[in-house]
């Protein structure tokens, strides 16, 4: 498991700078996550309601109002370019 995100703040369209818990930052392009989507993610391609995101605390995630979320691990390993660790089958 990859550290959590602890912060985010809005830049602008729908670029995020995320900080992690071991102190990476990074600015992530949500664009193409959220843009043409439809379904949960249809508010989200407004921006006044996609600058809503915060950071769940618990869960250490990007959350919306309407409770739309991201893996922590993809956004972390999106932001530093390490692979997600695929476990091998016993």
């Amino acid at each position: 498991m990859f550290p959590r995100i602890t912060h985010v703040r809005y830049i602008q369209d729908y670029w995020l700078e995320l900080t992690f818990a071991d102190g990476k930052q990074a600015r992530l392009d949500f664009r193409d996550r959220v843009v043409d989507r439809g379904g949960v993610f249809a508010p989200l391609e407004d921006r006044d309601f996609f600058r809503r995101v915060r950071v769940d605390p618990e869960i250490g995630t990007l959350v919306w109002p309407n409770e739309v979320d991201f893996c922590p691990d993809v956004l972390y390993s999106e932001a530093t370019g390490i692979p997600i660790p695929v476990l091998e089958p016993a």
